[in-house]
């Protein structure tokens, strides 16, 4: 997409331009997020498709790292263990 230019208002508004708005599908009322990365301004609209976006960058971020299951697992076979040593088994 072309480079579009808006004016910050003495308020501090920005208006985002009509093309940009249909093409994310901002509508009035949605909220959007803003954060600042580096030199940039960063606007990211806080719809629905925005959110799947943000869901599937995620998708595997935490590959690689211990199985929560199997810890999870090893830590109940441990207390049944200490259990049964406590009742005599």
């Amino acid at each position: 997409m072309e480079q579009l230019f808006t004016t910050v208002s003495t308020k501090g508004q920005l208006v985002i331009p009509a093309a940009i708005r249909e093409q994310l599908g901002i509508l009035p009322g949605t909220r959007v997020a803003v954060r600042v990365e580096g030199t940039q301004l960063i606007l990211e609209p806080d719809t629905l498709a925005a959110k799947l976006r943000r869901i599937k960058e995620m998708r595997g971020c935490c590959a690689g790292g211990p199985s929560m299951t199997e810890a999870l697992l090893e830590d109940r076979r441990r207390e049944r263990e200490r259990e049964l040593a406590e009742e005599g088994w």
